[in-house]
């Protein structure tokens, strides 16, 4: 994922409906001219597809959302939260503290990392002193930092200003409100759709294991929510598969599986992505000389 150097990302630079700063201009406008010139790409957006997984799965997604006329396709494996009522197991927008479950006569620690059985690895408040120890100001390199990097504004000092206090836990609404409006791409796949939709119908591809050892399958389970409306037009047409008991890193075929299952996954889904762009390319388009 593009990771914003904070002395020149400001406002003008931020993350919006429109792009991913200047990191994903340089990708989308530099980078891939480079790499078709040099490769005899076909250098138009119905023959492009991305794909990733984690982070990078963050990052497929927001490339086809944030660049619809770009790409023609994300397939998307257990990504990074794509939507921020499910930071994780932090709703940013309900919750006040990202650390722990508040009750009236007790509070509860959040989790952050689970095995695929449930039982707990650490929780959010250990994840985040973790943070704070290896430095100051989000600059430990780690998860949230990094995420807190990307999604969100610049603070007075230079640096990203925090989503919430690490050692208290509460949330910074006006931080959170930032990152809807910029970064939260269920949120924004449902706010814009009307110009989105027809851009994005039948491009969107989720897997995820449905025991994510962060809890990232509860994000794609809220997008699938967005994205099935029946009120939707046009509809998303999106796929949505979950491997049961399937831990991170999941992207459509069990972690768990021989290896030779494990190899030719990734060849499968090129012959998928292929017959995708045969399919709406547009007429007169190029779908032959590139078979070889």
């Amino acid at each position: 994922m593009p990771q914003h150097a904070n002395p020149y990302f400001d406002d003008s630079y931020a993350v919006n409906s429109a792009n991913l700063g200047p990191y994903g201009d340089a990708i989308i406008r530099e980078l891939l001219p480079i790499i078709e010139k040099k490769f005899r790409g076909i250098g138009q957006g119905w023959a492009r597809a991305v794909f990733g997984g984690s982070t990078g799965g963050w990052e497929a997604l927001g490339q086809q959302v944030l660049y619809p006329d770009d790409i023609n396709g994300a397939w998307v494996g257990c990504p990074d939260p794509i939507d921020f009522r499910a930071y994780g197991t932090v709703n940013i927008y309900r919750d006040t503290n990202a650390l722990f479950r508040e009750g009236p006569f007790m509070k509860v620690p959040l989790p952050e990392k689970r095995k695929t059985n449930g039982i707990l690895d650490s929780t959010m408040e250990q994840e985040n002193r973790f943070e704070a120890v290896l430095a100051t100001h989000g600059r430990s390199g780690e998860q949230y930092d990094i995420w807190q990097a990307v999604f969100g504004p610049v603070g007075e000092d230079g640096y990203p200003k925090p989503i919430w206090d690490r050692r208290t836990g509460v949330i910074d609404k006006s931080v959170a409100e930032y990152w809807r409006e910029h970064a939260d791409l269920s949120y924004i796949m449902k706010r814009d759709w009307t110009t989105l939709g027809p851009k994005l119908t039948g491009k969107l591809h989720f897997a995820v294991g449905d025991m994510d050892t962060w809890y990232l399958n509860n994000a794609v389970h809220l997008t699938e929510a967005v994205l099935t409306d029946p009120k939707l037009f046009p509809p998303a047409n999106a796929t949505f598969d979950y491997g049961p008991l399937q831990p991170h890193c999941y992207m459509g075929v069990r972690l768990d599986a021989p290896s030779i299952e494990r190899l030719n996954s990734f060849p499968a889904l090129l012959w998928k992505i292929t017959k995708h762009m045969e399919d709406t390319a547009p007429a007169g388009a190029d779908v032959k000389s590139w078979k070889y």
